[in-house]
């Protein structure tokens, strides 16, 4: 996080420096004497196009001429998939903790005097 808030600020500096070089700069060009005006020439007309033929369009056939497209769509074969496989039966869970066999605790010593 830290380098990104380093990052961040050497890039304002950056901008802000560049900023003063642009003032600067455009100081300088406001000093400047004023530049010669340059002489104006006309530009050659240019020829004019030529009249281009225009081809003869061929007539389209009457809405009347066509042949009527069918009203009904033919009939397409059905696809039949083999039937799936059945699912596993899924193994139980047993409920029940079986208990923990204990031994006997060990015999105590004795105590003699």
């Amino acid at each position: 996080m830290g380098y990104f808030n380093c990052f961040a600020l050497g890039f304002f500096m950056a901008l802000s420096f560049a900023s003063i070089d642009v003032g600067v700069a455009a100081c300088h060009l406001q000093q400047l004497p004023p530049m010669p005006t340059l002489p104006t020439t006309t530009l050659p007309l240019f020829p004019s196009i030529p009249n281009l033929p225009q081809p003869s369009i061929p007539s389209f056939p009457r809405p009347g001429a066509l042949p009527p497209l069918p009203t009904t769509l033919p009939s397409v074969p059905r696809a039949t998939l083999p039937p799936l496989p059945s699912m596993p039966s899924v193994p139980t869970i047993p409920t029940t903790i079986p208990s923990i066999p204990f031994f006997s605790p060990p015999p105590s010593p004795s105590s003699s005097p």
